[in-house]
């Protein structure tokens, strides 16, 4: 029976200092190094400030640039050791809800200031 592998993986992360280095199992699903890359990166108290849930980011390599690893896939199983970690863009749905509704809030605030009654 063969032994487990260990890797010493290396994640960048855009706008940071430099990259995040730890050790992972070979078996350890994407899912689960994007959250304890997430739990370092915070733990190191880096900038900028990412956030902890990692269903908001993707995991890239150098090789497949353009697309994300699938986070239930083994990350041993793509061959590479350095990483790229990001966050997912926005739905372009949520953004137009929350602007009309600040747009909607700031509008009838301004409303509700110059209208006076006599």
């Amino acid at each position: 029976m063969r032994e487990k592998g260990k890797l010493l993986i290396k994640i960048g992360v855009l706008g940071s200092s430099g990259p995040i280095r730890f050790v992972v199992n070979e078996d350890a699903v994407v899912a689960d190094v994007i959250e304890t890359a997430l739990k370092l990166y915070a733990h190191e108290r880096r900038l900028p400030v990412l956030g902890t849930k990692y269903s908001d980011f993707f995991l890239y390599t150098p090789i497949a640039a353009t697309e994300a690893l699938n986070p239930k896939e083994m990350i041993g199983s793509y061959g590479v050791r350095n990483f790229m970690l990001c966050k997912k863009p926005r739905q372009a749905t949520e953004i137009a809800r929350k602007r009309s509704g600040n747009w909607k809030s700031w509008f009838n605030k301004t409303i509700s200031l110059k209208v006076t009654p006599h």
